[in-house]
């Protein structure tokens, strides 16, 4: 069984727990998994998170500089 997907780029991510796959409204917490709510990567990390979701850099050229 394959998991829930979950939404790359999330209109609000704010209003959703997304700790399991009940994706529950962040003053709910049905689950229990917690007293707070799970952020959403892209709160964590920014909205390039999915670029180092796999644990590899984007491929770029490093920059040379000049000193």
């Amino acid at each position: 069984m394959k998991p829930p997907r979950v939404p790359l780029r999330p209109a609000h991510p704010e209003r959703t727990c997304w700790g399991c796959d009940q994706y529950c409204p962040a003053g709910d917490l049905a689950c229990g998994n917690g007293t707070i709510r799970t952020l959403h990567p892209v709160e964590l990390f920014g909205d390039d998170w999915l670029e180092f979701a796999d644990g590899h850099a984007p491929a770029t050229p490093p920059t040379s500089r000049s000193a």
